[in-house]
């Protein structure tokens, strides 16, 4: 007697996968900092003379800061109930940071603890490491000012730094919010691809690094 197949035997195979397309996503934008390593003094004089615009798209020429922005995002989303709280910190201490880094204060430890935050973060996403959410929020808050400090040195000859600071702010949050969402998309199921985007931007770090050596 012929076998009959039911017509929605195949339905399964044909869900939308949507978990893996915010991972691959998100994993191709953390891939970038593998491939173009550190651009350094990346925009300055850009963000020097063409104000908010030139802010805005700053964090997202800049590899080094680009992934540590969804790094902060996807780590939070994935490991806490808190997730708001981590990314709210850097954005704050970053600011804080960058008005240190306007008043011209100077750390040799700047660009080595960029590297390190990218090191210290992917490791943490990659292993999923939960930390105390205080805790959590210190830390990344830390390297924050140093990433700040980085956009402030390079504000530093504008004399009017206020509207490119506010587009590096805004498009902090905005990255935040993207890796957020990854991560939240990822966070049931298909956690896989959210430890490979940690290993990738541990990689970058450790590059980092090599070059600063």
């Amino acid at each position: 007697m012929p076998e009959l197949h039911h017509p929605d035997s195949a339905a399964p195979s044909r869900r939308p996968q949507r978990p893996i397309a915010a991972g691959t996503g998100i994993v191709l934008l953390l891939a970038a900092p593998v491939a173009l390593a550190h651009t350094a003094g990346d925009g300055a004089t850009a963000l020097v003379h063409h104000g908010f615009i030139a802010g805005l798209l700053h964090p997202w020429s800049g590899v080094d800061h680009l992934a540590a922005m969804l790094a902060v995002g996807l780590w939070s989303a994935t490991t806490t109930r808190h997730w708001w709280l981590a990314p709210l910190v850097f954005a704050q201490m970053l600011l804080a940071g960058a008005l240190l880094g306007l008043s011209g204060a100077e750390s040799p430890a700047v660009e080595p603890m960029i590297a390190a935050s990218l090191v210290v973060l992917g490791l943490l996403l990659a292993a999923r490491t939960s930390l105390p959410a205080l805790a959590g929020a210190g830390l990344v808050g830390l390297f924050a000012i140093f990433h700040g400090m980085a956009h402030g040195h390079e504000l530093a000859g504008s004399q009017q730094p206020w509207h490119p600071l506010a587009g590096m702010l805004l498009s902090t949050i905005a990255l935040h919010a993207i890796g957020i969402c990854a991560g939240l998309a990822l966070r049931a199921r298909h956690q896989a691809w959210a430890r490979v985007a940690g290993v990738l931007v541990s990689v970058a770090g450790g590059a980092l690094l090599l070059q600063l050596a």
